[in-house]
């Protein structure tokens, strides 16, 4: 642990000159954070800039650096956006924070690099593959579809059984997890409910479940198969977890070793993190009070809706909390109207809208034939204010996006995204590493100033044609980029410098729009490459041929105009609440949509009295099965999705929910505006 920190007004002016406007400082609250080197927690409210004075504090810090103890800081978030978001802001500006004995990166790298890759050389005697969900899974389905090999020395009848359940219950293969708690044990993915095994029902009639001796058996050949993959070297994100709690369990010292490493750490977004990563974090950084280092952990709690929303939250307060009440981007009437959608709200808590704008927030009252309209009124309101010309983004968002029942599609009584805007199509989210066919890895790539990402794409695919067909390295281990490179290297340099010429071409004739060329030169080319390994095209057949399995296989450009509203020049793009978590609007319309049964259907019913300045959610609602929870989920939804503009916010509720239940709402706050046809 470093000597006591002591931060100067000079120090934090020269923080404030690197990151805000011209002539703006940090206020008092902002400061006390800055300044406090504490284990604390730090409660920011929307458009709080605590990210901007967790790097005040950072910028502040490396110039401090090294520490005499020879520890250093750790700071952690949940994606690898926010950790992007730091370097690209500092980074230039503190180079010694970034590296040895600091580390800037995601929950998910820390627990790879410092746990789970040691544990499992000093275990293995070797690096796994690859931690990654997408290739977990295609190994997963290699072994599905060839199941009858792997027989791991149990009976006939016992694999028989595992075939019956492959025939009819095909996902548990892929959700089976190894779990540690007072030791290993299987789980129906991590966190969940200890693994059980069920006979899949047949003809109810002569339906008979197996005995417990039978379950046992089968337990015991998906133990062994789980043990297969981990011991391949392909691992799921979360078998990085098991393994850092193995391997914490087995060698305590580490915890030690870890705690004097980073005399400070900094994990930002906490209300992100997952079970099993708030435990870890719990477990090494805080130790039950006793920590030689000092834990930080920031964000929003009413902001917890990472991937999907939840009722429960794991985030329990420290004994000295910190808040940012005052909120940049938030005008005075957005504020009044946020805070009272706020879960967590004690004494200490406020919002103080500090942008300076008068606009009330909006309710756009619609029936089913003016459903068409609303859009297009919300782009007039736009207009009315003057917010057209905007560099901040307009949109629009929803909670629930799609359908996947058509029979909910032609329900009018339920709506969701789509219904309300027809041309909407879910984006599929960013590129990813590995996909069902090769054409798709020409498709979706990083758009970067480099061909780099290109080149990683192609050879990627190809990685992916040799997994296919069973071509791996002399050790039995699935080739990775670099040991595919140095092979073709060692074997024939004329074949590794035309490699690389037809890398360049490729990818340049991606970038020219060639796809299609690109896709017919690649195929032309795989024989030779399966060449240098004596073999020819068989499994991956499909692979390299098939366009059509991969939904994604579509114009990105497309997609991207599907999803927007244009008029007159100005643009309002078309998306979920999820996606919007954390941006910046100047003006946002919130479509409210069906979302399960109970206590209501929508957000206008279940938050009702937050609406008309209530508080809701207590636990007398609990008597109404689950309407306490989706309470709560919906609370948090509407808490982020109204948080984002700065100057407009609308709401789009419907005609009969509206009359009904918020037909006494106070009109001094709210601009209520009927959607006429």
């Amino acid at each position: 642990m470093p000597q006591e920190i002591k931060i100067t007004n000079e120090e934090i002016q020269y923080a404030e000159q690197l990151l805000l406007p011209i002539g703006k400082t940090f206020d008092a609250e902002r400061r006390d954070f800055i300044r406090n080197f504490n284990t604390i927690d730090l409660q920011a409210v929307p458009g709080g800039g605590k990210t901007t004075a967790l790097l005040a504090k950072l910028l502040i810090l490396e110039r401090k650096l090294p520490f005499g103890t020879g520890s250093g800081i750790l700071v952690l978030s949940h994606t690898n956006a926010a950790i992007d978001e730091i370097k690209e802001k500092i980074q230039a500006y503190c180079p010694r924070l970034f590296s040895y004995p600091n580390f800037i990166g995601t929950i998910q790298s820390f627990v790879d690099i410092f746990l789970a890759i040691p544990f499992y050389i000093s275990k293995y005697k070797k690096k796994p593959i690859r931690i990654d969900n997408e290739i977990y899974d295609e190994k997963i389905k290699a072994c599905v579809d060839k199941i009858w090999l792997h027989r791991f020395n149990l009976s006939n009848d016992t694999n028989k059984k595992v075939a019956h359940i492959k025939n009819n219950n095909e996902g548990l293969f892929y959700d089976v997890r190894f779990q540690f708690s007072n030791g290993i044990r299987l789980v129906k993915k991590l966190n969940g409910d200890v693994l059980e095994i069920k006979k899949p029902r047949g003809n109810a009639r002569n339906y008979c479940d197996y005995s417990q001796q039978e379950k046992q058996e089968v337990c015991r050949w998906f133990l062994e198969f789980k043990k297969t993959i981990l011991k391949s070297g392909i691992l799921h994100f979360d078998d990085a977890y098991f393994l850092a709690d193995v391997y914490l369990n087995k060698i305590p010292g580490i915890k030690t070793i870890l705690q004097k490493r980073f005399a400070f750490v900094f994990v930002d977004e906490m209300q992100d993190m997952d079970t099993h990563q708030y435990n870890l974090l719990e477990n090494i950084f805080y130790d039950e009070g006793n920590s030689v280092s000092k834990i930080q952990r920031i964000g929003d709690k009413n902001q917890a809706i990472y991937n999907s929303v939840k009722a429960t939250d794991i985030w329990q307060d420290r004994p000295e909390i910190l808040r940012l009440n005052g909120s940049q981007r938030l005008s005075k009437p957005i504020a009044d109207i946020v805070k009272k959608f706020a879960l967590y709200n004690d004494d200490t808590f406020d919002i103080v809208g500090r942008n300076e704008c008068t606009i009330k927030p909006h309710i756009l009252v619609f029936e089913n034939d003016t459903i068409e309209k609303i859009i297009p009124l919300f782009a007039q309101i736009v207009r009315k204010n003057n917010l057209a010309n905007s560099e901040k983004p307009i949109k629009v968002v929803c909670w629930n996006t799609e359908w996947s029942d058509d029979a909910d599609l032609q329900d009018t009584t339920k709506l969701r995204l789509e219904d309300y805007y027809k041309g909407f199509k879910k984006e599929k989210g960013k590129p990813k590493q590995d996909y069902d066919n090769l054409k798709s890895y020409l498709l979706y790539y990083e758009k970067k100033q480099t061909l780099e990402s290109l080149r990683k794409n192609i050879l990627n695919a190809f990685l992916k044609i040799l997994r296919l067909e069973n071509i791996n390295t002399t050790d039995d281990r699935s080739y990775t980029k670099k040991k595919l490179i140095d092979f073709i290297y060692n074997t024939d340099v004329q074949k590794y410098d035309e490699l690389n010429l037809n890398l360049y071409k490729w990818s340049i004739g991606i970038t020219q729009e060639k796809t299609n060329e690109v896709w017919s030169s690649i195929k032309a080319y795989t024989p030779t490459l399966l060449a240098i390994f004596n073999k020819t095209i068989s499994e991956s057949l499909d692979f390299i041929n098939n366009a059509s399995r991969d939904m994604r296989v579509e114009k990105t450009e497309n997609l991207a105009l599907t999803n927007h509203y244009i008029e007159d020049g100005l643009k309002i793009e078309i998306t979920s609440v999820h996606a919007v978590k954390g941006q910046t609007h100047c003006a946002t319309l919130y479509l409210e949509s069906f979302y399960k049964k109970g206590y209501g259907n929508y957000e206008s019913e279940r938050l009702r009295n937050q609406f008309v300045g209530a508080q809701t959610v207590t636990e007398t609602l609990a008597t109404v099965k689950n309407s306490h929870d989706l309470i709560k989920q919906s609370t948090k939804m509407a808490y982020v999705g109204f948080s984002r503009p700065t100057d407009l916010l609308c709401i789009a509720v419907h005609k009969e929910r509206f009359e009904k239940l918020l037909s006494d709402i106070n009109r001094d706050e709210w601009e209520i505006i009927e959607v006429k046809k």
